[in-house]
């Protein structure tokens, strides 16, 4: 067990980086990469669940789509996280602080039939690529090409997992009632 206990970093300071991007720059631009990270952890978690908790004649078909959309934004999170620490920053870890710093709610414990659940789903991915939007523009503004590519591309996924969702909600069905 190792005996000695250093903090780093604090969390929320923002160093100095090899990138050659302003102190104060990095700084917006961490702060908008944070609240990113923790929109998107609620809703990995959010996404992960239904996928847990999916019933029904389209089960199989849900149930792979749904486990494909969390590993989407996992890997989302890693990116934005990782660009956070190149900037100078520390990523936000941990569920609580997440919860605190996201701009979206988890929609809670309880199980709901999927289509409510897709229609939660939809709702928060809606909320997360407008911001993602906003933050791509910030980051350019700021001179941060690489930081608004980087969202470019997880915007590129995340409309896309959004709109395979809008599709499972459509009316046409083969599914009888």
């Amino acid at each position: 067990m190792a005996t000695q206990e250093h903090v780093v970093r604090e969390f929320g300071t923002v160093e100095e980086n090899e990138l050659r991007l302003d102190v104060e720059k990095s700084e917006q631009i961490i702060d908008a990469l944070n609240q990113d990270l923790a929109d998107v952890y609620v809703l990995y978690h959010q996404v992960k669940k239904h996928h847990w908790n999916v019933e029904g004649a389209e089960f199989r078909d849900l149930h792979l789509f749904l486990g494909e959309a969390a590993e989407h934004l996992e890997e989302a999170a890693d990116e934005i996280a990782e660009r956070a620490q190149a900037l100078g920053g520390t990523p936000i870890a941990g569920p609580v602080e997440q919860a605190e710093h996201a701009s979206v709610e988890y929609e809670g414990q309880e199980i709901y039939d999927i289509r409510t659940s897709l229609e939660h789903d939809l709702g928060v991915y809606g909320d997360i690529i407008e911001s993602t939007r906003d933050h791509i523009e910030l980051a350019a503004n700021l001179g941060d090409h690489a930081t608004a590519q980087i969202l470019r591309e997880v915007l590129v996924q995340t409309e896309e997992d959004a709109h395979h969702v809008e599709h499972y909600l459509a009316g046409d069905t083969l599914v009888m009632d």
